[in-house]
């Protein structure tokens, strides 16, 4: 999700942030670092609606001013755009990377939530992925019909922006939207109903389709476009070396998720571990990947299996999160451990694969010799981690397959219905409770396979999806928003135990001849 800066002044963090305790004083730490920002011209400010923490010179503080403008038409710089204006002239602390995580809290009245998918482009004639040049062509036509900034990483056009909502691409093409933190569901699907109709609406002239699929279904890689952004330029060198599926992973894979907010360190900890336990459910109510290469490959949701071995250093389950001592602290231990991909300086991607954070807090990082991180590296540097829950100032949940149009707004209705009612949410605690390390790991290894049919004490997980989704639907009926019926989609899967992907396996066994050609006609956006 792109939180963008908002107009304010400098050291500008609300005093509902400071009611998130971190260990070590990180939060102070923190007003200190901001302090000291002010005499090098260096603004931060958080906007009450999404809680964004960044460091910005003083004299792009309005982000529609940022950038060169070409008639009325503003081209901002590539993401992210501020690497050169924070110079640190004092190493970082670890108490100022826990005071950045800490500094995303917020009172329950600032609470958004954030969604972002991802969705295949192909030419509706034949099929195949979209070439990059179709893809820059859309994008300047969405930007010149809908007034979308141009994001531009030297003279390639990779994204658009508009207010808080950002397009962007993935490795292979994926094609984005990150949207902006909102109040309600309604919002949410406003937002996505939107997006799909400005995309279709440019698409459909150039012969342009878009698949709601968790993995590409018929194309082999090698077959797939190469974006051109230095950053995937690195990753498609390195995984290789940590991994057999990292590059289907970048290539090949399209998820939905959703980003939500905490108001304290021992909230974060309650719906990070809620998150996690319940993350293979999420995995199975949305499966919908059971083809590789036109055929069926075996799973349910082949896109959650490619995560098993894509970098196990950064993903997985997190275990240490059920310690009883995990809190902002224990997070940014791990993130430290977490091998870097890249440090951006100059408008260029500068490879530092496998190297230690550690070390660059230190100065002695290799490829950075005697040069000192600072807050933007280590803003860049979560994202690179890939757990099935992620912190940064919010907790992004990560487990879900892409798909359909009517399945984007029944993802976030799951989990606001779960982590943003407090009811609902210590039921989820109290239910999982005595779920053992090992028990969540083996949900995790099989949902990609066998579904909510994955045997799980004296049942089937299908048993537990059942009794969550009723919570979740409590959970929004207590929102008070009229919410529930965005859970539709997937009432009916836990009803049925019948997952997306199954049925897309019984009409390629039955009415579509073994052929999976037909759906891209069937999750057509």
């Amino acid at each position: 999700m792109a939180l963008m800066s908002q107009p304010g002044s400098s050291h500008c963090i609300h005093s509902e942030t400071l009611q998130c305790k971190a260990r070590h004083n990180g939060v102070n730490r923190m007003a200190h670092v901001m302090d000291a920002a002010k005499t090098k011209e260096i603004f931060f400010s958080t906007h009450p609606s999404c809680g964004s923490l960044k460091a910005v010179p003083s004299w792009s503080l309005d982000c529609g001013e940022v950038g060169q403008r070409r008639g009325q038409r503003v081209i901002v710089a590539a993401s992210p755009p501020t690497e050169d204006a924070v110079i640190a002239t004092e190493p970082l602390t670890k108490e100022d990377l826990v005071g950045y995580l800490a500094s995303g809290c917020k009172p329950k009245t600032q609470w958004r939530i954030g969604t972002e998918h991802e969705k295949f482009g192909f030419e509706i004639d034949t099929l195949r992925p979209m070439k990059y040049e179709q893809i820059a062509d859309l994008l300047n036509g969405i930007s010149e019909r809908f007034d979308w900034e141009k994001v531009m990483e030297g003279d390639k056009i990779i994204g658009l922006k508009q207010g808080k909502q950002s397009i962007s691409l993935e490795p292979g093409g994926q094609f984005e939207l990150s949207g902006a933190p909102v109040e309600t569901l309604h919002q949410t699907c406003a937002e996505v109903n939107s997006h799909l109709y400005q995309v279709k609406a440019v698409a459909e002239e150039m012969g342009i389709g878009f698949l709601g699929i968790g993995f590409q279904p018929k194309w082999k890689r090698e077959e797939i476009p190469v974006m051109p952004k230095g950053r995937y330029e690195i990753m498609r060198n390195y995984m290789p070396k940590v991994g057999t599926l990292g590059l289907d992973m970048m290539f090949r894979t399209c998820t939905v998720q959703v980003n939500l907010d905490f108001h304290s360190e021992a909230d974060m900890i309650r719906k990070f571990r809620a998150g996690l336990a319940l993350q293979p459910i999420a995995t199975a109510l949305f499966a919908n990947s059971p083809f590789t290469e036109g055929k069926p490959n075996g799973y349910l949701s082949m896109r959650s299996q490619i995560w098993t071995d894509t970098d196990n250093n950064r993903a997985g389950m997190l275990p240490f999160v059920f310690d009883d001592s995990f809190g902002f602290e224990q997070y940014v231990d791990y993130a430290l451990d977490v091998p870097m991909y890249f440090v951006y300086r100059k408008k260029k991607y500068i490879d530092c694969t496998g190297l230690s954070f550690r070390d660059f807090m230190a100065g002695k990082l290799p490829c950075l010799p005697g040069e000192y991180p600072n807050l933007n590296d280590w803003e860049n540097h979560l994202t690179t981690i890939f757990p099935e829950v992620r912190l940064k100032r919010y907790l992004e949940m990560r487990g879900a397959d892409g798909g359909p149009w009517r399945r984007l707004c029944a993802l976030p209705a799951f989990w606001v219905g779960i982590l943003y009612d407090e009811v609902s949410l210590q039921n989820v605690l109290d239910i999982t409770a005595d779920w053992t390390p090992q028990e969540r790991q083996m949900l995790r290894n099989k949902v990609p396979i066998s579904g909510l049919k994955t045997p799980f004490r004296d049942g089937l997980l299908k048993h537990v999806a059942q009794e969550v989704v009723k919570l979740a639907k409590d959970g929004l009926e207590r929102r008070g928003f009229k919410e529930t019926g965005f859970l539709n989609e997937v009432t009916e899967v836990v009803n049925t135990g019948v997952t997306p992907a199954e049925k897309l396996l019984e009409l390629y066994h039955g009415k579509w001849g073994q052929s999976v050609d037909p759906v891209f006609e069937e999750l057509l956006y």
